[in-house]
């Protein structure tokens, strides 16, 4: 099965261990994929789930600087009321 881009793409350079390599390859082998896949969908990925907790950050220190906090013990005392924890 061949990869097809749907949206431009460019190429990129990036060193790898070759145990990294071999991993790649192999899960690629069994997913009938090209390295290249697996490579971008890792990437994919790591993106999304770094953007998120970026984004999440940044909301945290704004709230902070709008004086949107909670002490500890009413943040723990949500999360306890929440899953019925005493």
């Amino acid at each position: 099965m061949k990869d097809v881009a749907l949206t431009a793409t460019e190429p990129i350079t990036v060193r790898a261990t070759k145990d990294t390599v071999s991993r790649i390859d192999t899960l690629a082998a069994a997913m009938d994929r090209s390295r290249n896949y697996v490579v971008n969908q890792a990437l994919q990925q790591y993106l999304a789930a770094n953007g998120w907790q970026i984004d999440k950050i940044k909301e945290g220190i704004a709230a902070a600087r709008e004086g949107r906090v909670r002490t500890a013990e009413e943040a723990f005392g949500a999360i306890a009321a929440k899953h019925g924890w005493s």
